[in-house]
C-alpha cells in the first residue's frame, strides 16, 4: 500500500504542476491572442502563427458551439475559454489534489 500512496502523491504533484504552469501559460497565450486580434497583425508573423497554432485547438470548439446570436463581430470564445481554464484550475487545486493527498494518507 505504501507504493500506491506514493503514486497518488506523484499524481497530485503532477496535477499541481499542470495547473500552476501549463494551464496558466495557456491562459496567458489566449489573453495575448485576444489583444493581438484587436489590432491589425501580420498573419505571416511567426509569433502570430505560434499563437494561432497553440490556442486554436481550444478556441475552435467553443466558436463552433456558440449560438448564432453571439456572432455579432465580437469573438467571445477567448473569454469562455479563459473561464473554462480558471474553472479547471479551481477544480484541480481545491478538489482533486486535496482528495488525492487524503487518499495517499490513507494508503501510506
Amino acid at each position: 500500500m505504501f507504493v500506491l500512496g506514493n503514486f497518488l502523491i506523484f499524481i497530485a504533484q503532477a496535477l499541481r504542476f499542470i495547473s500552476a504552469y501549463i494551464l496558466q501559460f495557456l491562459l496567458v497565450l489566449i489573453f495575448i491572442r485576444a489583444l493581438i486580434s484587436w489590432v491589425s497583425s501580420d498573419p505571416s508573423n511567426p509569433l502570430v502563427q505560434f499563437l494561432n497554432k497553440v490556442t486554436e485547438p481550444v478556441l475552435y470548439p467553443i466558436r463552433r458551439l456558440m449560438p448564432l446570436n453571439f456572432k455579432i463581430g465580437i469573438d467571445f470564445s477567448p473569454m469562455v475559454a479563459a473561464l473554462g481554464i480558471i474553472l479547471v484550475q479551481y477544480f484541480i487545486n481545491y478538489f482533486l489534489i486535496p482528495t488525492l493527498f487524503r487518499l495517499a494518507d490513507k494508503f501510506g
